[in-house]
Protein backbone atom coordinates (compact mmCIF):
# COMPACT_ATOMS: atom_id res chain seq x y z
CA UNK A 1 0.00 0.00 0.00
CA UNK A 2 1.22 3.68 -0.88
CA UNK A 3 2.16 5.75 2.35
CA UNK A 4 0.62 8.66 0.80
CA UNK A 5 -2.14 8.61 2.67
CA UNK A 6 -3.79 11.57 0.51
CA UNK A 7 -7.72 10.65 -1.09
CA UNK A 8 -8.28 10.25 -4.78
CA UNK A 9 -10.98 12.23 -6.10
CA UNK A 10 -12.72 10.81 -8.68
CA UNK A 11 -15.83 12.13 -11.14
CA UNK A 12 -17.84 9.65 -12.77
CA UNK A 13 -19.98 11.22 -15.41
CA UNK A 14 -22.51 8.58 -17.79
CA UNK A 15 -24.65 8.47 -20.27
CA UNK A 16 -23.76 11.88 -22.33
CA UNK A 17 -26.21 10.50 -25.54
CA UNK A 18 -24.13 12.87 -27.27
CA UNK A 19 -24.90 14.02 -31.25
CA UNK A 20 -22.29 14.93 -33.76
CA UNK A 21 -25.25 17.84 -34.30
CA UNK A 22 -25.01 19.91 -31.30
CA UNK A 23 -28.92 21.17 -31.63
CA UNK A 24 -30.15 17.73 -31.35
CA UNK A 25 -32.14 16.78 -28.53
CA UNK A 26 -32.84 13.36 -26.53
CA UNK A 27 -36.24 12.97 -25.60
CA UNK A 28 -36.61 16.72 -25.44
CA UNK A 29 -32.96 17.41 -24.05
CA UNK A 30 -30.33 18.88 -25.84
CA UNK A 31 -27.62 16.66 -24.70
CA UNK A 32 -24.80 18.88 -25.98
CA UNK A 33 -26.04 21.74 -23.55
CA UNK A 34 -26.54 19.35 -20.50
CA UNK A 35 -23.48 18.04 -20.83
CA UNK A 36 -21.52 21.68 -20.99
CA UNK A 37 -24.02 22.70 -18.05
CA UNK A 38 -22.51 19.58 -15.85
CA UNK A 39 -19.25 19.90 -16.96
CA UNK A 40 -19.41 23.60 -16.09
CA UNK A 41 -20.67 22.67 -13.06
CA UNK A 42 -17.49 20.09 -12.55
CA UNK A 43 -14.86 22.64 -13.15
CA UNK A 44 -15.80 25.05 -10.11
CA UNK A 45 -14.92 21.88 -8.33
CA UNK A 46 -10.94 21.38 -7.47
CA UNK A 47 -9.65 19.41 -10.08
CA UNK A 48 -9.88 15.33 -9.72
CA UNK A 49 -7.48 13.06 -10.24
CA UNK A 50 -9.58 10.73 -13.24
CA UNK A 51 -12.36 11.28 -14.81
CA UNK A 52 -14.40 7.76 -15.51
CA UNK A 53 -16.85 7.93 -18.59
CA UNK A 54 -18.88 4.96 -18.00
CA UNK A 55 -20.79 4.44 -21.33
CA UNK A 56 -23.88 5.51 -23.92
CA UNK A 57 -20.84 8.86 -24.56
CA UNK A 58 -22.66 8.97 -27.74
CA UNK A 59 -25.96 8.34 -29.13
CA UNK A 60 -25.44 6.10 -32.28
CA UNK A 61 -23.27 8.73 -33.86
CA UNK A 62 -19.30 7.82 -33.45
CA UNK A 63 -18.87 11.43 -35.35
CA UNK A 64 -19.59 13.08 -32.09
CA UNK A 65 -16.45 11.68 -30.12
CA UNK A 66 -14.14 13.98 -31.29
CA UNK A 67 -16.63 16.63 -30.05
CA UNK A 68 -16.67 14.48 -26.67
CA UNK A 69 -12.99 14.80 -26.26
CA UNK A 70 -13.01 18.05 -26.84
CA UNK A 71 -15.60 19.20 -24.41
CA UNK A 72 -13.48 17.09 -21.97
CA UNK A 73 -10.70 19.04 -22.02
CA UNK A 74 -12.41 21.91 -20.23
CA UNK A 75 -11.96 19.37 -16.41
CA UNK A 76 -7.99 19.62 -17.69
CA UNK A 77 -8.24 15.58 -15.97
CA UNK A 78 -7.22 12.74 -17.76
CA UNK A 79 -10.60 10.79 -18.95
CA UNK A 80 -10.93 6.53 -18.58
CA UNK A 81 -13.63 5.56 -20.92
CA UNK A 82 -15.92 2.69 -21.54
CA UNK A 83 -18.60 1.69 -24.15
CA UNK A 84 -22.31 1.50 -24.19
CA UNK A 85 -24.83 -0.20 -26.09
CA UNK A 86 -24.97 3.04 -28.26
CA UNK A 87 -21.62 3.31 -28.41
CA UNK A 88 -19.18 1.85 -31.88
CA UNK A 89 -15.70 0.32 -29.43
CA UNK A 90 -13.58 0.43 -31.88
CA UNK A 91 -14.27 3.95 -33.17
CA UNK A 92 -14.15 5.18 -29.51
CA UNK A 93 -10.53 3.94 -29.01
CA UNK A 94 -9.87 5.42 -32.37
CA UNK A 95 -9.80 8.98 -30.68
CA UNK A 96 -7.16 7.48 -28.22
CA UNK A 97 -5.26 10.23 -28.95
CA UNK A 98 -7.49 12.87 -28.07
CA UNK A 99 -7.07 12.32 -24.58
CA UNK A 100 -9.59 9.63 -23.97
CA UNK A 101 -8.01 6.24 -22.87
CA UNK A 102 -10.53 3.38 -23.93
CA UNK A 103 -10.80 0.67 -20.88
CA UNK A 104 -7.35 -0.88 -19.13
CA UNK A 105 -6.42 -0.45 -15.57
CA UNK A 106 -5.59 3.05 -13.48
CA UNK A 107 -3.47 3.46 -10.45
CA UNK A 108 -4.10 6.35 -8.04
CA UNK A 109 -2.00 6.18 -4.63
CA UNK A 110 -3.15 3.26 -2.85
CA UNK A 111 -6.23 2.60 -5.24
CA UNK A 112 -6.44 0.07 -8.73
CA UNK A 113 -9.46 1.13 -10.65
CA UNK A 114 -10.78 -1.22 -13.26
CA UNK A 115 -12.71 -0.48 -16.33
CA UNK A 116 -14.20 -3.30 -17.40
CA UNK A 117 -16.37 -3.65 -21.01
CA UNK A 118 -20.17 -5.34 -21.06
CA UNK A 119 -21.13 -3.67 -24.19
CA UNK A 120 -22.41 -6.68 -26.62
CA UNK A 121 -22.72 -5.51 -30.50
CA UNK A 122 -26.25 -4.52 -31.59
CA UNK A 123 -27.74 -5.35 -28.12
CA UNK A 124 -29.04 -3.29 -25.98
CA UNK A 125 -28.37 -5.76 -22.93
CA UNK A 126 -24.67 -6.32 -21.12
CA UNK A 127 -22.28 -9.42 -21.34
CA UNK A 128 -18.97 -9.78 -19.44
CA UNK A 129 -16.79 -11.93 -22.50
CA UNK A 130 -14.04 -14.34 -21.57
CA UNK A 131 -11.37 -12.05 -21.83
CA UNK A 132 -12.76 -9.35 -19.38
CA UNK A 133 -13.64 -11.94 -16.62
CA UNK A 134 -9.97 -13.48 -17.30
CA UNK A 135 -8.90 -9.43 -17.22
CA UNK A 136 -10.93 -9.36 -14.27
CA UNK A 137 -9.28 -12.08 -12.52
CA UNK A 138 -5.65 -11.45 -13.04
CA UNK A 139 -5.99 -7.56 -12.51
CA UNK A 140 -7.58 -8.72 -8.71
CA UNK A 141 -4.61 -11.14 -8.23
CA UNK A 142 -1.71 -8.99 -8.93
CA UNK A 143 -3.93 -6.05 -6.89
CA UNK A 144 -3.01 -7.50 -3.36
CA UNK A 145 -2.32 -4.43 -0.96
CA UNK A 146 -4.46 -2.08 -3.31
CA UNK A 147 -7.82 -0.96 -2.92
CA UNK A 148 -10.27 -1.82 -5.86
CA UNK A 149 -12.80 0.20 -7.63
CA UNK A 150 -14.58 -1.59 -10.47
CA UNK A 151 -16.25 0.65 -13.39
CA UNK A 152 -19.06 -0.69 -16.09
CA UNK A 153 -21.40 -0.11 -17.75
CA UNK A 154 -24.34 -2.29 -17.55
CA UNK A 155 -25.71 -3.05 -14.13
CA UNK A 156 -25.13 -6.18 -12.15
CA UNK A 157 -28.14 -5.87 -9.91
CA UNK A 158 -31.61 -5.69 -10.21
CA UNK A 159 -33.16 -2.64 -10.41
CA UNK A 160 -36.49 -3.14 -9.57
CA UNK A 161 -37.46 -2.04 -13.09
CA UNK A 162 -38.65 -4.23 -15.13
CA UNK A 163 -37.97 -2.67 -18.60
CA UNK A 164 -34.26 -2.09 -17.43
CA UNK A 165 -33.84 -5.31 -15.82
CA UNK A 166 -34.02 -7.08 -19.16
CA UNK A 167 -31.88 -5.19 -20.58
CA UNK A 168 -29.29 -5.35 -17.48
CA UNK A 169 -25.79 -7.84 -17.17
CA UNK A 170 -26.83 -11.33 -18.41
CA UNK A 171 -23.79 -13.20 -16.37
CA UNK A 172 -23.31 -11.53 -12.91
CA UNK A 173 -23.28 -14.27 -11.41
CA UNK A 174 -20.35 -14.83 -12.93
CA UNK A 175 -18.69 -11.50 -12.21
CA UNK A 176 -19.86 -11.42 -8.67
CA UNK A 177 -18.12 -14.99 -8.29
CA UNK A 178 -15.09 -13.61 -9.25
CA UNK A 179 -15.28 -10.50 -6.83
CA UNK A 180 -16.22 -12.81 -4.03
CA UNK A 181 -12.75 -14.11 -4.00
CA UNK A 182 -10.97 -10.86 -3.08
CA UNK A 183 -11.29 -8.87 0.04
CA UNK A 184 -10.12 -5.56 -1.50
CA UNK A 185 -13.12 -4.79 -3.95
CA UNK A 186 -14.63 -1.94 -2.09
CA UNK A 187 -16.89 -0.03 -5.06
CA UNK A 188 -18.95 -1.30 -8.21
CA UNK A 189 -19.96 1.82 -10.65
CA UNK A 190 -22.18 1.87 -13.45
CA UNK A 191 -24.41 3.89 -15.68
CA UNK A 192 -26.90 2.97 -18.77
CA UNK A 193 -30.02 2.64 -15.93
CA UNK A 194 -30.35 6.87 -16.05
CA UNK A 195 -30.80 7.15 -11.82
CA UNK A 196 -28.89 7.09 -9.24
CA UNK A 197 -28.95 3.41 -6.57
CA UNK A 198 -26.93 2.03 -3.95
CA UNK A 199 -27.00 -1.40 -2.99
CA UNK A 200 -24.16 -3.70 -1.73
CA UNK A 201 -23.13 -6.95 -2.01
CA UNK A 202 -20.94 -8.73 0.57
CA UNK A 203 -19.08 -5.51 1.63
CA UNK A 204 -18.94 -4.29 -1.50
CA UNK A 205 -21.02 -0.91 -2.42
CA UNK A 206 -22.77 -1.07 -5.68
CA UNK A 207 -23.40 2.15 -7.43
CA UNK A 208 -25.85 3.76 -10.18
CA UNK A 209 -25.38 7.15 -11.10
CA UNK A 210 -27.66 9.08 -13.36
CA UNK A 211 -27.15 10.57 -16.90
CA UNK A 212 -25.78 14.03 -17.59
CA UNK A 213 -29.63 14.24 -19.57
CA UNK A 214 -32.60 12.64 -19.10
CA UNK A 215 -33.20 10.30 -16.07
CA UNK A 216 -35.51 7.19 -16.07
CA UNK A 217 -37.95 6.63 -13.53
CA UNK A 218 -36.68 4.32 -11.06
CA UNK A 219 -38.48 0.80 -10.04
CA UNK A 220 -41.51 1.91 -13.30
CA UNK A 221 -42.39 -1.45 -15.00
CA UNK A 222 -42.20 0.25 -18.82
CA UNK A 223 -39.98 3.00 -20.33
CA UNK A 224 -41.05 6.36 -18.39
CA UNK A 225 -38.82 9.57 -18.06
CA UNK A 226 -38.06 10.83 -14.60
CA UNK A 227 -38.12 14.84 -14.21
CA UNK A 228 -34.96 14.80 -12.29
CA UNK A 229 -32.03 16.90 -13.71
CA UNK A 230 -28.68 16.08 -15.15
CA UNK A 231 -26.09 14.54 -12.77
CA UNK A 232 -23.01 13.93 -11.80
CA UNK A 233 -21.14 11.31 -9.41
CA UNK A 234 -18.36 12.36 -7.37
CA UNK A 235 -16.23 9.70 -5.46
CA UNK A 236 -13.43 10.18 -2.69
CA UNK A 237 -11.45 7.40 -1.93
CA UNK A 238 -9.48 6.78 0.89
CA UNK A 239 -6.14 4.99 2.27
CA UNK A 240 -7.78 2.81 4.37
CA UNK A 241 -10.42 1.37 1.90
CA UNK A 242 -13.08 3.79 2.49
CA UNK A 243 -15.11 5.11 0.00
CA UNK A 244 -17.72 8.53 0.26
CA UNK A 245 -19.68 9.54 -2.30
CA UNK A 246 -22.41 12.07 -3.50
CA UNK A 247 -24.35 12.59 -6.56
CA UNK A 248 -24.33 16.33 -7.69
CA UNK A 249 -27.85 17.32 -9.26
CA UNK A 250 -27.27 20.36 -11.56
Amino acid sequence: MSADSTPVRLLQITDMHLFADSGKTLHGVNTHASLQHVLAAAARHPKPDLVLATGDLVHDQPAAYPILAGMLKQLRAPVAAIAGNHDELEELRAIKAAGLQVGGTYRLGGWRILLLNTQVPDKVGGHLGQLELEFLQESLQVASGEHVLIALHHHPVPMRSAWLDRIALDNSQEFFAVLDRYSNVHAVIWGHVHQGFETEHGGVRLLATPSTCVQFLPRAAQFTLDDKPPAMRWLTLHHDGRVETEIEWL
